[in-house]
């Protein structure tokens, strides 16, 4: 859309309010608003003032001001707002008009230049499934002398001897017995529909939602795959819109990797392919699940990188709750074919040449999409420049449910780092792939190292409840 149509579309659906949005390091979108009388084709050219110094992890004090310039291919009208508003994705830059390089949708930029000026293909496709849970109350407190959380939905398995319902209707949703059951067991079908509804009219194509594996309202809707920059911001509607569904039907969602204990938690696993034009550059009849050597090598950068990409894929403490083995979380560094313990797996059924794709189970949504999917499209691109084969470097394929190995089979698979601090280490000793074509800069890996490792330990410095239950009595 042009600077000219979105003008046009402010005055034809009677915009009241343009409000101008972007993200954080952790991906959390921030805005301001401004009268739509006040938006002309000026604004696209001089942007919108903000206080960097507000935002954690962008400037200090002394260099606060930050200009917000809007994109006219990134807008969308606000379906929630009283008054009609129309939403604006926005890049960063300096006062001075030049690129800030801490910027994560200015990085994605980047990071799909750098794909055309290596020569490889013309684009990168993402399509991320983003899964989240759907409660009906969510309580939490992290005090000096108390410590607690506490999550309740109508549909979890804790409840079928609840009371409190006036008549308990059963039909919970059993432990990891979640997966696409139909209603009266689904409560969610409507909730879901509507979110899609939503999420249609904001531009993203539909494919398909359903009820996720575990207890208590987990769920999956996905969307049409797009080329990188695009997706994250698809990504950040989609996150958006599913936040405010949720509360106007009197509930709440969360992306949050591990809500709850003892159960599944909630992935973002990444389909990704590169074309060159309409030609796809994954598809090879008769290798390795219909894979080329470029797939190939594009899965060894992904698999050789990923303990320091998992940084910036699962970039909370929460996420390595997730990653344990045992709950269909992929912690093991192998690729194969239709394989879900796998940490790249590539779809087998009714692929299609231009189908044919790799996909990346271990990140989470706790994930900046612009970073994840500029670091992934980075490490395989490393892969294809250094010919990193996957089989020669001991990453599979294998074939088999790898939770069912002995021990001694599994000591010999590569496993994801143990902690958030594991894989900021691991960052800080493989970051040079990232940096190639000034798409992540050394400054921004320092500074985003120290932003994550102050959240690791404000987590490790706390008493957690569950240590009263081991060591109070000592």
């Amino acid at each position: 859309m042009s600077v000219e149509n979105v003008l046009k579309t402010i005055q034809e659906n009677n915009i009241e309010w343009v409000d101008f949005r972007f993200v954080d390091l952790s991906g959390r979108a921030h805005h301001i608003s401004l009268p739509a009388s006040e938006v002309d084709e000026e604004t696209f050219v001089n942007g919108v003032a903000f206080d960097g110094s507000s935002i954690p992890g962008y400037r200090g004090i002394e260099e606060s001001d930050m200009v917000m310039l809007p994109d006219p291919e990134a807008v969308f009208i606000d379906p929630f707002t009283q008054h009609p508003t129309l939403n604006i994705l926005c890049d960063i830059a300096t006062p001075d008009g030049e690129k800030y390089d801490r910027d994560p949708r200015g990085i994605a930029k980047k990071a799909e230049e750098f794909l055309q000026s290596a020569g490889v293909g013309t684009a990168a496709f993402f399509a991320p499934e983003s899964e989240f849970f759907i409660f009906d109350d969510v309580r939490y407190e992290s005090g000096m002398n108390s410590s607690s959380f506490f999550v309740d939905s109508e549909e979890a398995a804790w409840n079928t001897n609840r009371k409190e319902e006036g008549g308990n209707l059963a039909f919970k949703v059993g432990v990891k017995g979640g997966y696409v059951p139909v209603a009266p067991v689904d409560t969610q079908q409507d909730i879901r529909s509507e979110m899609c509804r939503l999420l249609e009219e904001a531009g993203l194509r539909i494919e398909r939602h359903h009820h996720e594996v575990a207890t208590a309202g987990q769920a999956e809707i996905n969307f049409r795959f797009d080329t990188l920059k695009k997706t994250a911001d698809n990504l950040l509607v989609y996150k958006y819109i599913v936040h405010n569904t949720a509360r106007q039907y009197g509930k709440v969602a969360t992306f949050m990797p591990k809500p709850i204990f003892g159960d599944n938690g909630s992935g973002m696993h990444v389909h990704q392919s590169i074309f060159d034009g309409d030609t796809p550059l994954f598809y090879e009849k008769g290798g390795y699940a219909n894979l080329s050597e470029m797939a190939l090598h594009y899965i060894g950068g992904i698999l050789y990188h990923a303990p320091a990409l998992i940084a910036l894929t699962n970039p909370s403490t929460n996420s390595f709750k997730r990653l344990v083995p045992g709950y269909e979380a992929p912690v093991n560094l192998v690729f194969s074919k239709g394989n879900r313990s796998a940490a790249v797996r590539i779809p087998v059924a009714a692929v299609t040449p231009k189908g044919c794709r790799i996909e990346f189970r271990t990140p989470d949504s706790t994930a900046n999409p612009y970073l994840a999917f500029s670091a992934m499209l980075m490490a395989g691109l490393d892969g294809i420049k250094r010919k990193l084969n996957p089989v020669e470097l001991g990453y599979g394929p294998l074939d088999t449910n790898i939770y069912e190995l002995s021990d001694a089979e599994k000591g010999k698979i590569r496993s994801v780092p143990g902690s958030l601090d594991e894989a900021l280490d691991a960052l800080e000793a493989d970051y040079e792939f990232l940096t190639e074509g000034g798409v992540f800069t050394k400054d921004f890996i320092d500074n985003y190292v120290e932003f994550k490792r102050s959240e690791a330990k404000s987590v490790n410095i706390r008493v957690h409840p569950h240590e009263y239950s081991l060591y109070f009595d000592c």
